[in-house]
Protein backbone atom coordinates (compact mmCIF):
# COMPACT_ATOMS: atom_id res chain seq x y z
CA UNK A 1 0.00 0.00 0.00
CA UNK A 2 1.70 2.92 -1.40
CA UNK A 3 1.02 6.60 -0.24
CA UNK A 4 -0.10 9.24 -3.01
CA UNK A 5 2.18 12.03 -3.90
CA UNK A 6 -0.20 14.71 -2.80
CA UNK A 7 -0.58 12.96 0.84
CA UNK A 8 2.75 12.39 1.79
CA UNK A 9 3.18 15.68 3.55
CA UNK A 10 -0.25 15.77 5.01
CA UNK A 11 0.64 11.83 6.30
CA UNK A 12 4.26 12.45 7.73
CA UNK A 13 3.74 15.66 9.75
CA UNK A 14 0.05 14.17 11.22
CA UNK A 15 2.54 11.99 13.06
CA UNK A 16 4.96 13.86 14.25
CA UNK A 17 5.66 14.70 17.76
CA UNK A 18 7.89 16.95 20.17
CA UNK A 19 9.97 19.14 18.94
CA UNK A 20 9.58 18.31 15.68
CA UNK A 21 5.77 19.06 15.72
CA UNK A 22 6.61 22.19 17.58
CA UNK A 23 8.45 23.37 14.63
CA UNK A 24 6.22 22.20 12.05
CA UNK A 25 3.15 24.04 13.71
CA UNK A 26 5.35 26.86 13.91
CA UNK A 27 5.80 26.68 10.04
CA UNK A 28 1.91 25.95 9.67
CA UNK A 29 1.38 29.25 11.80
CA UNK A 30 3.62 31.27 9.65
CA UNK A 31 2.04 30.36 6.53
CA UNK A 32 -0.71 31.90 4.54
CA UNK A 33 -3.71 30.49 4.25
CA UNK A 34 -3.78 30.55 1.16
CA UNK A 35 -0.74 29.01 0.45
CA UNK A 36 -0.19 25.66 -2.08
CA UNK A 37 0.25 22.83 -0.13
CA UNK A 38 4.13 21.79 0.24
CA UNK A 39 5.40 18.91 -2.08
CA UNK A 40 7.23 16.49 -0.66
CA UNK A 41 10.90 17.32 -1.72
CA UNK A 42 10.06 21.08 -0.22
CA UNK A 43 9.43 19.11 2.62
CA UNK A 44 12.08 16.97 2.70
CA UNK A 45 14.77 20.00 2.66
CA UNK A 46 13.07 21.88 5.23
CA UNK A 47 13.35 18.87 7.46
CA UNK A 48 16.86 18.12 6.52
CA UNK A 49 17.86 21.76 6.62
CA UNK A 50 16.32 22.23 10.04
CA UNK A 51 17.40 18.71 11.72
CA UNK A 52 19.88 17.04 10.18
CA UNK A 53 23.28 18.91 10.40
CA UNK A 54 25.20 20.52 7.33
CA UNK A 55 27.90 18.74 8.18
CA UNK A 56 26.15 15.20 7.73
CA UNK A 57 24.18 16.27 4.42
CA UNK A 58 27.47 17.30 2.97
CA UNK A 59 29.05 13.62 3.75
CA UNK A 60 26.41 12.04 2.37
CA UNK A 61 26.16 14.16 -0.61
CA UNK A 62 29.91 13.32 -1.27
CA UNK A 63 29.39 9.76 -0.55
CA UNK A 64 26.43 9.51 -3.05
CA UNK A 65 27.97 11.03 -5.55
CA UNK A 66 31.28 8.92 -5.75
CA UNK A 67 29.22 5.47 -4.80
CA UNK A 68 30.18 3.11 -7.00
CA UNK A 69 29.49 -0.59 -6.62
CA UNK A 70 32.67 -2.06 -6.22
CA UNK A 71 33.25 -5.35 -4.42
CA UNK A 72 29.00 -4.85 -3.70
CA UNK A 73 26.80 -7.40 -5.52
CA UNK A 74 24.42 -5.31 -7.56
CA UNK A 75 21.61 -5.61 -4.92
CA UNK A 76 23.87 -4.18 -2.33
CA UNK A 77 25.21 -1.29 -4.49
CA UNK A 78 20.93 -0.75 -5.39
CA UNK A 79 20.53 -0.94 -1.44
CA UNK A 80 22.95 1.51 -1.11
CA UNK A 81 22.20 3.65 -4.11
CA UNK A 82 18.44 3.78 -2.62
CA UNK A 83 19.71 5.05 0.74
CA UNK A 84 22.15 7.50 0.09
CA UNK A 85 19.62 8.83 -2.36
CA UNK A 86 16.77 9.17 0.39
CA UNK A 87 19.30 11.67 2.05
CA UNK A 88 19.84 13.94 -0.87
CA UNK A 89 16.87 14.24 -2.43
CA UNK A 90 17.74 17.45 -4.32
CA UNK A 91 20.72 15.80 -5.82
CA UNK A 92 19.32 14.26 -8.65
CA UNK A 93 15.82 16.00 -9.73
CA UNK A 94 14.85 13.54 -12.48
CA UNK A 95 14.58 9.97 -12.65
CA UNK A 96 16.57 9.96 -15.34
CA UNK A 97 19.31 11.70 -13.65
CA UNK A 98 18.79 9.03 -11.07
CA UNK A 99 18.52 5.81 -13.29
CA UNK A 100 22.01 7.68 -15.41
CA UNK A 101 23.39 7.86 -11.90
CA UNK A 102 22.56 4.31 -10.71
CA UNK A 103 24.64 2.84 -14.16
CA UNK A 104 27.58 5.24 -13.33
CA UNK A 105 28.23 3.61 -10.52
CA UNK A 106 28.00 0.26 -11.54
CA UNK A 107 30.88 -2.06 -12.63
CA UNK A 108 32.29 -1.23 -16.06
CA UNK A 109 31.28 -5.00 -17.31
CA UNK A 110 27.70 -4.49 -16.21
CA UNK A 111 27.29 -0.64 -17.30
CA UNK A 112 28.27 -1.65 -20.73
CA UNK A 113 25.63 -4.15 -20.64
CA UNK A 114 22.86 -2.11 -19.59
CA UNK A 115 23.78 0.78 -22.24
Amino acid sequence: MGIEESSEVTFTTFQLKGVVYQWWRAYELGSPAEAISLAWAQFLDMFMREFVPKSLRDKWSVEFEQLCQSAMTVSEYAVRFSDLSRHTPTFIATVKERVRQFIEGLKPGIKFSMT
